[in-house]
């Protein structure tokens, strides 16, 4: 199984082992999910980078410098009070993700100009291609999903939360 952490290795033992960790697109861990309070743009970031590199052990540097450099290009704030911040780097085995729940919505300059509540942020290897791209499309057709979205909205906890992610990204990947 590929590795899901830096090439040199998985962190902390991670293996990628326990399949309630994997999709068939990405790797999601229970840690990786996560209620937060951020006042700005660039707090959300700091903290999704942060959070990336704390879970899959990651350089928190370079994760926000490769973040930020594709939010340059446009903001991932597509709308519907949802952002997936993405970004490509080297040190991947396959594509990881974090999912952070805002405690009040915050302005992240998104398509239709509303706050943001949701952030799905998405790592992939430099040259993932087509597998980038999938992921991100699939992040993205869960996230317009309406009841999906009520869930995470009402979501008690954490638990939940990853309950729920992992619940809609198996199905639809099957």
């Amino acid at each position: 199984m590929p590795s899901v952490g830096p090439t040199s290795g998985p962190p902390d033992g991670l293996t990628g082992d326990n399949e309630t960790e994997m999709t068939a697109l990405f790797t999601l861990l229970p840690e990786a999910v996560s209620t937060i309070r951020a006042d700005d743009k660039p707090a959300i970031l700091r903290l999704l980078a942060a959070r990336f590199a704390e879970v899959y052990g990651l350089e928190p540097s370079h994760v926000l410098e490769r973040i930020e450099e594709r939010e340059r290009l446009g903001s991932t704030g597509f709308g519907r009070g949802v952002a997936i911040p993405h970004a490509r780097m080297d040190g991947l085995g396959r594509p990881v993700a974090v999912f952070l729940r805002l405690e009040a919505p915050v302005a992240f300059d998104a398509a239709d100009g509303m706050p943001v509540e949701f952030i799905f942020g998405l790592l992939s290897p430099e040259q993932a291609g087509a597998a980038h791209l999938h992921a991100l499309a699939a992040i993205s057709r869960m996230m317009r999903d309406e009841r999906m979205h009520q869930a995470l909205s009402e979501a008690p906890g954490t638990e939940a939360l990853y309950g729920l992610l992992c619940n809609v990204i198996d199905r639809n990947a099957a």
